[in-house]
Parts: C-alpha cells; sequence; structure tokens
C-alpha cells in the first residue's frame, strides 16, 4: 500500500487541547486514577490533527475503548516510539529537535527522575527566542493550558515535532 505524507493539523490539535485540558472527553476512558491521563491526552490531541489512527498490533497508535488500545496510545515511551518509527506506516511521524524547532501541536516529554521519560504535554503556543519560559503546554495529570514549560521541575526534556501524517494514497 502506497502512503504518502499529508500536513498535519496543529490548529486542530492546539483547538482541541484548548477544548479538553480541564475536561474528559467523554469518547475516551480517563486513566487519570490509573497512572496517569497525559500521554492520552496528548494522543486525543495528535488525533484532532491527524485524523488517522495505526491498527497495527503492539506497535501501532490507535484507541478503540479504554482496554483496546495500542500502548503507544498511552504510554510516554511507546508514543515515542511511534512517532519516531523509522519504518513507514500510517499515523503521524515527528523528530526529536531542539527547543526553537518546536510549534504548536508538537509534543514535549518529560523526565522527573533523569532515568525514565513520564509526562507528555502538548504545545500550545510558542514565542520566540523558544526558551522554556517562551513555551506555553496544555496537559492532564495536574490539569492545565497555557502553562509555561519552565513551571515544571524535571531533570530531562525532549521536544518532538510532529512533520506530518502518512496515510494511505488513493489509486490513480
Amino acid at each position: 500500500m502506497p502512503i504518502i505524507m499529508m500536513p498535519y493539523n496543529r490548529e486542530a490539535a492546539v483547538a482541541y487541547a484548548h477544548r479538553w485540558a480541564y475536561g474528559r472527553n467523554p469518547r475516551y476512558y480517563d486513566y487519570e486514577g490509573i497512572g496517569g491521563d497525559c500521554t492520552n491526552f496528548a494522543s486525543q490531541c495528535i488525533y484532532a490533527g491527524s485524523n488517522i489512527m495505526n491498527y497495527t498490533p503492539d506497535y501501532g497508535w490507535y484507541y478503540i475503548n479504554a482496554n483496546n488500545k495500542a500502548p503507544a496510545w498511552t504510554g510516554v515511551q511507546y508514543l515515542y516510539q511511534f512517532l519516531t518509527r523509522s519504518e513507514q506506516s500510517v499515523g503521524p511521524v515527528a523528530v526529536e529537535v531542539s527547543s526553537s524547532d518546536i510549534l504548536p501541536g508538537d509534543v514535549v516529554q518529560l523526565s522527573f527522575n533523569g532515568r525514565t521519560f513520564s509526562h507528555t504535554p502538548v504545545v500550545v503556543s510558542v514565542q520566540p527566542p523558544y526558551r522554556l519560559e517562551d513555551i506555553f503546554v496544555a496537559a492532564h495529570s495536574q490539569d492545565s493550558d497555557n502553562r509555561p514549560l519552565d513551571t515544571y521541575q524535571f531533570s530531562d526534556i525532549r521536544f518532538l515535532h510532529i512533520l506530518g501524517v502518512n496515510k494511505p494514497s488513493l489509486p490513480d
């Protein structure tokens, strides 16, 4: 199946983040009580901007219901692995970049212990010169919207810039 990269709708992702930052979309389970809801929320935002899921068992990125979802939908490291995958498959595609290359609709991942990344906020606004206090995020698990990134206490950070969305190409 031929695949083509389409644009990522950053405005839709950010609008979704603002709409649900302090609430829960009833279409999705709230994982807050069992480990956190941040990556579930980030995946919902990315889906709002991509409009495609990858239903590949184990290694895809999809949500059907609370018990039928890909690990990448709710797991910080699994989302990173899916977004930065090297093989061509459907779904959003990202690369790790510096803070100066981050845009609204992208995601940030934070490590609080310096060993594992455990939080995934969504970038909703960026202002030059792209310092941490110039990047604003929305997140679940300590729900927030327009929160300056420098208000988090973390040991490590990575910025994931979404390049686009791989979709099946239509036959000629």
